[in-house]
């Protein structure tokens, strides 16, 4: 039986994964369906302390785990397709090749996902000119026109990071203003490859008989006008869907968020299980929060072990 497992292997998984390994702890990490989470999809970091010229969110989760390793972390690769937690522990998981993993402790990092849009073609047209990442897909639409969705900073620096790329980009938002970053807003504002349409949302695709996306349907919300607009490609940056499905019959949750039990501790409804990140964080949702978050429940799951002589 492990005793710490760490599920979620990005800055808040990581984290935890450092301190417990520096306990002597040797933490067991399960990386998830994306090792190095979220983060790995962005582009060059900029708000992270320590790098004054950015840093890559790739290049910054590798450093992240070759940290933790240093001291003892062990990584496994997979997912867990199931969780039974119980009061009394230990807690078992059960892995995506059918093992199954016990442990006195659990640190759930799970992070969080892309929120779709919802309308009918957009499955149908995924990986087909829709996207969830400029990042990993931005240079496949160089000399192109694309649209992004959205009007918070991931909307904003996905409009930024394409406008590398398409020959032109329109950035549709539901609203008459931006929820984004002043900074990120100006940059958007003042670049003459980004369009921006206000009150506008995408009601529809096409084509999905011709194989690839080729233009959208945009709506007023006010009015219920429509137009189209042809472009290549549409990258969706509305939001951030917390991975805790697996948890909603165990844990206490708001709005699909781990539920915390104090403001003082990463502690979850079920003792021994401690969550951090994204998956238990409604508010900031950074990098840097994430890792402190993921600093606390290492600490408490830590104290918790001693205060149970394990």
């Amino acid at each position: 039986m492990e005793k710490i497992v760490i599920l979620g292997s990005g800055p808040a998984g990581l984290t935890a994964a450092l301190y417990a390994a520096r306990a002597e702890l040797a933490p067991l990490v399960i990386t998830g369906n994306q090792p190095g989470g979220l983060l790995t999809q962005t582009s060059e970091v900029e708000n992270f302390p320590g790098f004054p010229e950015g840093i890559l969110g790739f290049d910054l989760m590798e450093r992240f785990q070759k940290q933790a390793e240093r001291f003892g972390a062990k990584i496994q690769y997979g997912s867990v397709t199931a969780a039974t937690l119980t009061p009394d522990g230990p807690q078992k998981l059960t892995m995506d090749d059918g093992s199954t993993i016990e442990t006195a402790a659990l640190i759930i990092a799970t992070g969080s996902s892309p929120r779709e849009l919802g309308i009918p073609a957009e499955a149908a047209l995924k990986n087909k000119g829709v996207s969830y990442c400029a990042t990993c897909d931005g240079p496949f639409f160089r000399g192109k026109e694309v649209a992004v969705v959205g009007g918070g900073d991931s909307a904003l620096e996905e409009a930024l990071f394409l406008s590398r790329f398409a020959s032109q980009v329109h950035l549709i938002h539901r609203r008459g203003e931006f929820r984004g970053s002043i900074i990120m807003r100006e940059r958007v504002l003042a670049n003459a490859k980004i369009t921006v349409h206000w009150h506008a949302v995408v009601a529809n695709l096409a084509d999905p008989s011709a194989g690839k996306l080729t233009s959208l349907t945009l709506k007023d919300p006010r009015n219920g006008n429509t137009s189209p607009l042809p472009c290549d490609g549409l990258f969706v940056a509305i939001g951030h869907i917390p991975n805790t499905a697996l948890f909603e019959d165990a844990l206490t949750l708001n709005n699909g968020y781990i539920v915390l039990m104090s403001n003082e501790s990463s502690a979850t409804s079920i003792p021994g299980v401690f969550a951090a990140g994204d998956c238990a964080d409604q508010v900031y949702r950074q990098a840097i929060t994430a890792a402190g978050m993921g600093c606390r429940a290492a600490i408490d799951a830590e104290r918790w072990l001693a205060s149970k002589n394990q």
